[in-house]
């Protein structure tokens, strides 16, 4: 638990003032009641007829201020709460290395049935749309809450040559954002802010420049990219550059790379080339958007990659400030110290 005003925690040096100020009143009251001859009247004075009773009410209302100073210092604890995304992109590789069979029964089928899967637990509140890239991105269906035909989107997956993973995080961008633009530079950078979202193009150079006012990382809370894998950039955008405007726009991208450790050879027509997995790059981006990389190596692990991001789609852990908490129970506290005081000695502490 933490404290958004800990200088506030100063104020508890109260309580024992408090218990001593209980004490020297307990003192003269005996001292008062000491006065008197009756030994009846003393009886009275000391409540002796309460016993430990009469301590109980005040040692409650001592908890109660003591919670109450805590509120004041506004505490916040890290909850589970019910997410608030609205929107989910999966970017899906759809280049040819998808065709390896270190993942059964291929990598690209592996990744579809895991993302079919994933639908079933999404919530339906949740809009959800599909990126396809290789060579280039596109959006092969928009952000929708019907089920059937993001299911249809991605039966109808087709490989293609090249893989350009920033090009996947562009579009992604845009299917969240439509009302704003993603570029290519003419000398190869990437800018945000004008022109026509770019699927493709040359290699991003040097660092994007946005008209957007810049947002903590990862604090869009309204949509999320999940981004599949199974190469290395070959062309288009830099993928780091684009995670940074992903990232200024708080916007968390989920990276997950599939495919073995040692890769696998691919062989077609007086050609052969070994396809590996890009980790480095991929947890580059996870990290900068303040989002999660994940490594799948078969498909069962792909599938419980999926049900997990769905567990925290839908659940998320939030430091959540709790000081209407703190407020209530030193209320409810103060209020049974006084009904007990009222219902034992019919009067208030």
């Amino acid at each position: 638990m933490t404290f958004l005003w800990p200088t506030s925690l100063w104020l508890l040096c109260l309580l024992p003032v408090m218990v001593a100020l209980y004490v020297h009143i307990l003192r003269r009251r005996k001292k008062f009641a000491l006065s008197y001859s009756n030994l009846a009247l003393v009886k009275t004075a000391l409540g002796a007829s309460a016993g430990w009773r009469r301590h109980v009410p005040p040692a409650i209302f001592l908890v109660s201020f003591a919670v109450m100073l805590l509120a004041l210092a506004r505490p916040a604890a890290v909850m589970t709460l019910p997410s608030q995304h609205e929107t989910v992109s999966l970017a899906m590789d759809v280049s040819g290395s998808m065709r390896a069979d270190d993942v059964k029964p291929t990598r690209l089928a592996a990744a579809q049935a895991a993302a079919r899967a994933f639908l079933k637990d999404t919530p339906k509140t949740t809009r959800v749309g599909l990126v396809a890239f290789a060579g280039s991105a596109a959006l092969v269906q928009a952000p929708t809450h019907n089920r059937d035909d993001i299911q249809a989107a991605i039966e109808a997956l087709q490989l293609q040559n090249a893989t350009a993973v920033g090009s996947g995080i562009l579009v992604s961008l845009k299917a969240i954002f439509p009302d704003q633009d993603f570029e290519i530079r003419s000398f190869g950078g990437l800018r945000a802010g004008g022109g026509s979202a770019a699927a493709g193009g040359s290699r991003a150079l040097g660092v994007p420049k946005s008209d957007v006012k810049p947002v903590p990382p990862g604090s869009y809370k309204s949509a999320v990219v999940i981004l599949l894998t199974d190469g290395q950039t070959t062309t288009g955008p830099d993928p780091v550059d684009a995670a940074r405007l992903a990232a200024e726009r708080g916007v968390r991208v989920f990276t997950i790379g599939v495919g073995t450790p040692d890769g696998q050879i691919l062989t077609g027509e007086g050609w052969s080339i070994r396809v590996r997995l890009d980790e480095d790059a991929l947890k580059v981006i996870a990290d900068m958007t303040r989002a999660e990389y994940f490594f799948a190596g078969n498909a069962p692990d792909l599938k419980k990659i999926y049900e997990g991001l769905n567990s925290k789609l839908v659940m998320e852990k939030k430091e959540t400030e709790v000081t209407a908490v703190f407020t209530a129970v030193a209320a409810m506290l103060a209020l049974l110290a006084a009904a007990m005081s009222l219902l034992w000695f019919n009067r208030l502490l």
